[in-house]
């Protein structure tokens, strides 16, 4: 049997080996990072590095790094108990806190009247279309741009970040809130006083950990040019299914996207369809949305920015990160290419 192709990078990421070792080392760390004697010292160290991992990866040198435990439970953090606005092409850990309505256009692009009562992702999971963020933003999701695009917290001007650790190869289950100095966030979590006050509960050392390491080497593989090579890939993915399914639309082709990510909509041919076929044919890929359910539904996103009900329940997301080939893409559209031409035989 062939070996599988992961292209749900944007869903999750592979653990990266660097993440594991530091997970590993971790491991053997016994004290709480709240004691003060030697033990508690080593395992608090681990967290300050992992933090200054963090914050030198994201350009947020000088800001509070938070750790969490998802960037759902940082969108809590940092969204609850205020009246924010956002658009409904947000997560649905950053709609569930604030009022969806402001404005998006046919391009994925958001309107944002009063950046201080705002919250705006700079790139979006499902189509890749990336925002040119106002200064002065509340909140922003970071979580789908941290380590594939240069970016810095520092010059976003906004007061908190949202990031994920199993998106960039760390692992599951752990995240972060960047602070601009002077900004403060009332815990959602009540008990001690750990993560300077705004997130209590034992820290996830080895969670951490990894994350930490994750964080660095992710960076380090942007500055090497990886994700430009990555963009090439999609690029050629995008080509070669285009060359073949005229009628095919690709969402966000007109404005700027994260390099990975490709959102097409095949007219009549439906989402959860093609990620059974494309799963069968030994490819991991993604519909517009899922909800928790897991059962498949029409992408709100989609919907969001113009697209009805049919169309928006047509799309799959192609989302590929380091290790993917140009090898591995190809067989994937010609998988698909194959698939395509036997559903429009069948409905001819």
């Amino acid at each position: 049997m062939a070996s599988r192709i992961y292209l749900d990078w944007n869903a999750t990421t592979p653990l990266r080996l660097e993440a594991r070792a530091a997970m590993i080392a971790a491991m053997d760390v016994v004290g709480n990072p709240s004691s003060v004697h030697a033990e508690g010292r080593a395992a608090k160290a681990l967290i300050e590095r992992a933090r200054g991992q963090v914050a030198a990866a994201l350009g947020a040198e000088g800001a509070d790094i938070v750790f969490v435990g998802s960037a759902t439970e940082g969108a809590a953090l940092a969204c609850a108990g205020r009246d924010l606005h956002c658009a409904d092409i947000e997560h649905d850990a950053v709609t569930s806190w604030c009022n969806a309505d402001l404005a998006v256009d046919e391009y994925g692009q958001v309107s944002v009247p009063d950046p201080k009562q705002a919250t705006l992702q700079i790139a979006n999971s499902e189509t890749g279309v990336m925002q040119d963020l106002p200064q002065g933003l509340a909140v922003s999701d970071l979580t789908q741009a941290f380590g594939k695009i240069p970016l810095a917290f520092n010059w976003l001007g906004c007061d908190a970040g949202l990031v994920s650790a199993h998106k960039l190869g760390g692992p599951k289950g752990v995240g972060a809130v960047a602070l601009r100095q002077g900004i403060d966030l009332k815990s959602q979590i009540k008990g001690g006083g750990q993560e300077m006050g705004r997130r209590a509960g034992t820290e996830n050392i080895i969670g951490i950990a990894g994350f930490g390491a994750a964080a660095e080497a992710a960076a380090r593989d942007l500055a090497n040019g990886v994700w430009e090579e990555i963009g090439q890939f999609r690029n050629i993915l995008e080509r070669a299914l285009s060359a073949q399914a005229k009628d095919t639309i690709f969402v966000g082709k007109e404005v700027t996207r994260l390099p990975n990510t490709l959102c097409l909509i095949a007219p009549g041919w439906k989402g959860e369809t093609q990620v059974m076929q494309m799963d069968l044919a030994g490819f991991a890929i993604s519909a517009g949305s899922a909800c928790s359910s897991g059962k498949v539904r029409a992408s709100r996103v989609l919907k969001a920015m113009g697209y009805d009900e049919a169309l928006a329940a047509s799309a799959i997301r192609i989302s590929i990160g380091p290790g993917v080939t140009e090898d591995m893409v190809l067989r994937f559209a010609d998988a698909w290419t194959k698939q395509y031409n036997r559903h429009r035989a069948r409905h001819a």
